[in-house]
């Protein structure tokens, strides 16, 4: 089940919302306008906005309003129905249940268990699972359709009055009311082996083989796909992939998870048949167990007859939540911190990225600890934990991600260089204050850190005047802190060697929080005093340009495109 949030206008809603959250699955969250909802689990700002990011974010929704609202604010993103999670509108006093979209990824089911829930039947308008109660297009984690276009024209042909016969294990089939006879006129086959449909045939491939390799071979992923083609086994079918645990950072491992499309898991065993025999016990076979080479497969009888075995492929996410706001922030990244265990970083940074699930561990602290953060969301995610390591603005610049790069750089532990790393980029600093006063940084630009705490303050003056020799325009992060608040009054000096007086200057200080304030003045005027840690300095090019801004006298700032050859 994809995981599902709860949106709600007013209070009257709470009591409905609440009756609902109880049936479903943990980490389903309550969802209350701000200003008008009392005692929801998240408060949200705009209704369209909030709907639509969750719907970005595959996140099932289940809205106490009309459906029309919810319609209007889901239109813009309508487009390909195999991908789009489910959506209900439900009455705020639980008196009616509709599904409205996603009928290919279990809208109706979510709707029965949310009916169940309220003592109110849903509002099932699909004809397949109103008669049948299921529809073949959308099978049941564990199955995987042959030919997915096929089985809209399958059913219709039952709706239409043929009967059907079934072939191998399928509880999900045989337990509804799809006219199955021992002579049906059409076939419906559930099996793992490579075979075609045929004519009034339809083919369901289980997830019940599970693939153990011995790393060692570059061609590891073709030597794999030649088994399967041996053992006449479709590669659908495929559940797992099983691998030595001293082999977690040995690159063909992971190229034949990917090219199979399925998970990993890591085991201590001395075999690939051995690892295969862990996983798929004598008892719950289909078929022997076969070995090609470094390759095991094992058959099982059913999706649920595989057991859990060894540790799962950690994830390690470096997230950038952007200047402040969330609405700012991009979709991928709140995705990756709605489904990570663990939440890693400076306590400040986690307070802004939300509140987290019950069941999300939080780990804060100092923000001087960045090596000590990023080793330990190494070893969780060794041990198939799915960490978010947080940072504000964009995690590349001056943030988590070159820690976490260092981390690993200086590892040789396999289980560390096996984990599933990605960098998710946030809006920087820099560009939030850049957007705020029109385009300061629209030219080359360079940005620059004036603390000292892992660079000599020399350096950092060299670089500040090169940069302004070369007359890039410039983003200062860092600028002063109790410990150095003298530095940015040196930089200045270092500038004014150079730069002229009148050359924009940009002060902006909590971007996209709510304290936000930004100030336009120039090099000559503006003094240390003005800014803290939580300010940017944004220095101009000697191409800068400022204006008037009629909607509330302010200034824009803009580096234009051309330079010093003219308008062009």
């Amino acid at each position: 089940m994809i995981a599902a949030a709860i949106i709600i206008l007013g209070q009257g809603s709470l009591e409905t919302a609440r009756r609902i959250q109880v049936a479903l699955e943990p980490g389903t969250l309550i969802h209350g306008l701000a200003g008008r909802v009392e005692g929801a689990d998240v408060t949200y700002e705009s209704f369209g906005e909030t709907l639509r990011g969750l719907h970005r974010d595959d996140v099932a929704v289940i809205a106490l309003c009309a459906s029309g609202i919810v319609i209007r604010a889901l239109a813009p993103l309508l487009q390909n129905k195999r991908n789009e999670p489910p959506v209900l509108a439900v009455a705020e006093d639980g008196g009616a249940v509709v599904p409205l979209l996603g009928g290919l990824r279990g809208v109706n089911g979510l709707a029965q268990r949310v009916g169940d829930a309220l003592g109110t039947a849903p509002a099932i308008t699909t004809t397949g699972e109103v008669r049948f109660g299921l529809t073949l297009e959308a099978p049941p984690a564990g199955y995987v359709a042959r030919d997915p276009g096929a089985s809209k024209a399958f059913m219709s042909d039952l709706l239409g009055g043929a009967t059907a016969r079934l072939e191998g294990h399928a509880p999900w089939i045989a337990g509804s009311r799809v006219p199955l006879t021992e002579d049906g006129d059409r076939v419906i086959r559930v099996t793992p082996e490579d075979r075609d449909a045929g004519p009034g045939a339809l083919v369901f491939h289980p997830a019940t083989v599970v693939v153990a390799v011995e790393a060692g071979d570059r061609a590891l992923p073709d030597r794999v796909t030649r088994a399967l083609a041996e053992a006449g086994l479709a590669r659908q079918s495929v559940a797992l992939v099983l691998a030595r645990a001293r082999d977690a950072a040995r690159t063909e491992v992971h190229q034949t998870a990917a090219a199979l499309g399925c998970s990993m898991c890591f085991v201590d065993a001395p075999s690939a048949e051995a690892m295969a025999g862990l996983a798929v016990p004598e008892s719950a076979r289909a078929r022997p167990l076969a070995t090609h080479g470094p390759v095991a497969l094992a058959v099982a009888t059913a999706p649920d007859a595989i057991q859990p075995v060894g540790r799962p492929r950690g994830r390690l996410a470096v997230v950038g939540l952007g200047p402040g706001s969330p609405s700012l922030r991009a979709p991928v990244v709140r995705e990756e911190l709605r489904r990570a265990t663990h939440w890693i970083g400076y306590e400040t940074y986690i307070r802004m990225a939300g509140t987290p699930r019950p069941d999300q561990v939080v780990l804060g602290s100092d923000n001087r600890v960045e090596m000590d953060r990023a080793r330990q969301a190494f070893a969780l995610a060794a041990e198939g934990a799915r960490v978010a390591v947080i940072s504000s603005g964009d995690p590349g610049v001056f943030a988590m991600a070159t820690a976490v790069m260092e981390a690993l750089h200086q590892s040789d532990e396999p289980a560390w260089h096996g984990v599933d790393l990605v960098i998710l980029p946030g809006i920087s600093a820099a560009q939030g204050a850049a957007a705020l006063v029109g385009a300061p940084l629209g030219h080359d630009f360079c940005v620059i850190s004036l603390s000292d705490n892992l660079k000599p303050l020399d350096v950092i003056l060299d670089r500040v005047e090169h940069a302004a020799r070369a007359d890039l325009a410039m983003a200062l992060y860092n600028p002063v802190s109790k410990a150095r608040p003298w530095q940015l009054g040196r930089a200045l000096e270092r500038l004014l060697d150079v730069r002229a007086p009148e050359t924009p200057v940009v002060l902006a200080r909590d971007v996209g929080r709510p304290a936000q304030a930004v100030t336009v003045t120039t090099l000559g005027a503006v003094r240390p005093g003005q800014v803290d840690m939580r300010t940017v300095v944004l220095v101009g090019s000697s191409a800068t340009r400022t204006f008037g801004r009629a909607a509330d006298g302010g200034t824009w700032v803009y580096s234009p495109r051309w330079y010093g050859t003219g308008e062009g």
